[in-house]
């Protein structure tokens, strides 16, 4: 597939890691000299410099015969003009923007083919929002994905000593919890990836993926540690777009409060939230954070633009008593190096947004690509479609299909019934098959399987 990637900061660069690797002709274009020199010498891919919304550059970068336009630069106003000059111009079949202003994305009579034509819209704040949102509801979880509209979750929980299933083998699950229908997915211990068999035996710190049904999340994870309180208090630091829209969405559960520093901000926050608790102040201010009971709090968020700040923050707010804290972390080096201490929860908002391009740059009927473990294997959610003779999986049992190596099918979403994959599961059309890959260089196969072409007829 042909794709030009507009943007080559932390998103564009990581797409083009992504993709590059996987046998596409790829071509990025950003103003910045040095970020794609940097990006040319790491990956096999052309760069043009020049401003994407630009017909000679686009041209330049060859979108007269391009699949694919993916505008992820800074300024909103870019993507869609770029999108504009690629479908008026050049009549490029599928265009991707990223849109981070709110005011924007309410208006959806803006983005049509009569309009400014935008096929696919990417907020990177709402899908940040939304992961975070999936994590206050199942504390204790380091990671929650939804499948199938919520029908199913992959959770990631860390197993500790006690657990009732560590120090035992995966097959005893069924024994623990006969009722409840759930998968182990992925293992992942001391930083590897463990294919997870019958004889497997959970050891204590290992990070254990599993896919249920929603409703049987709770259950699991009892059986690989003590389940956490659900939480209450909530304190917020930073009153941005993400700060704003997840207090919007989590004041009439919990009792919300936000720090932020701008005067001008925090007048908008308190006309526009109903119950949160506005505070204007550094979240870093020690005097404050006792003031407001921070020991008391249940989880404190660093939702910033400024990593340090957010990490700082963070640290304070756990050595003065608050019970379970989550960070954004804007530099993806950071992640691995931060989470797990005192902060519980590192949060990378380019992989949450990498997850949700990557779905509609797959060919096949692939719905949804999210990374575990920050990229160290990826779970994907296709949807089977067309019959016995146009499918090369549609009436086979799994046992029969032939799966890229590193590759096996967790769950299959069938209406409203989640069923758990086993050896003579047989798939039918409509079923959206969650599969696991622990090597990424298979992802080109696994979309192969779920195309349906008239060559099977």
């Amino acid at each position: 597939m042909k794709i030009i990637i507009l943007g080559a900061g932390q998103v564009g660069g990581s797409l083009a890691e992504h993709l590059a690797s996987e046998a596409n002709d790829i071509t990025v274009v950003d103003t910045d000299s040095e970020r794609l020199r940097d990006l040319g010498d790491r990956l096999d891919i052309r760069t043009v410099q020049g401003r994407g919304s630009l017909p000679t550059v686009l041209r330049q970068a060859g979108a007269d015969d391009a699949d694919m336009l993916v505008a992820v630069t800074n300024s909103d106003e870019t993507n869609m003009v770029a999108c504009q000059v690629a479908h008026t111009l050049f009549h490029t079949p599928t265009k991707i923007a990223r849109v981070r202003e709110a005011a924007y994305l309410t208006r959806a009579e803006l983005f049509d083919n009569e309009a400014i034509p935008v096929d696919v819209l990417i907020s990177p704040e709402q899908v940040v929002t939304n992961y975070i949102k999936r994590l206050i509801q199942h504390p204790g979880a380091l990671q929650v994905i939804d499948f199938a509209e919520g029908k199913a979750q992959l959770v990631a929980v860390k197993a500790y000593y006690g657990g009732p299933l560590v120090g035992q083998q995966l097959r005893q699950l069924r024994e623990h919890m006969p009722n409840v229908e759930t998968r182990v997915a992925a293992i992942f211990r001391r930083d590897r990836p463990i294919l997870p068999q019958g004889d497997t035996v959970i050891e204590a710190d290992d990070e254990v993926f599993f896919i249920a049904a929603k409703a049987n999340i709770r259950a699991v994870m009892s059986e690989m540690r003590r389940l956490d309180e659900t939480y209450k208090r909530i304190v917020i630091a930073g009153g941005g777009q993400i700060g704003e829209r997840l207090a919007e969405a989590i004041e009439s559960r919990y009792q919300v409060k936000i720090i932020e520093m701008n005067p001008t901000r925090c007048r908008h926050l308190s006309d526009t939230l109903d119950s949160t608790v506005v505070l204007q102040g550094s979240a870093s201010d020690r005097d404050l954070l006792l003031e407001e009971n921070i020991a008391d709090a249940d989880l404190f968020l660093a939702l910033t633009n400024d990593d340090e700040a957010n990490i700082m923050s963070s640290l304070l707010a756990k050595r003065l008593g608050a019970k379970k804290v989550m960070t954004i972390i804007n530099n993806p080096a950071y992640v691995d190096l931060i989470q797990g201490g005192d902060i519980d929860i590192a949060i990378s908002p380019q992989l949450a947004t990498i997850g949700t391009l990557l779905a509609h740059v797959r060919r096949g009927d692939i719905v949804s690509v999210h990374s575990l473990r920050r990229g160290a294997a990826e779970a994907i959610e296709a949807i089977a479609h067309g019959d016995a003779k146009s499918s090369k999986v549609i009436g086979k049992a799994i046992e029969n299909i032939g799966l890229p190596p590193g590759t096996t099918i967790g769950a299959i979403i069938r209406d409203e019934e989640v069923i758990i994959a086993h050896d003579d599961t047989v798939i039918e059309t409509g079923d959206h098959v969650i599969l696991f890959l622990v090597d990424k260089k298979h992802i080109r196969d696994v979309e192969k399987l779920f195309h349906v072409g008239l060559s099977f007829f």
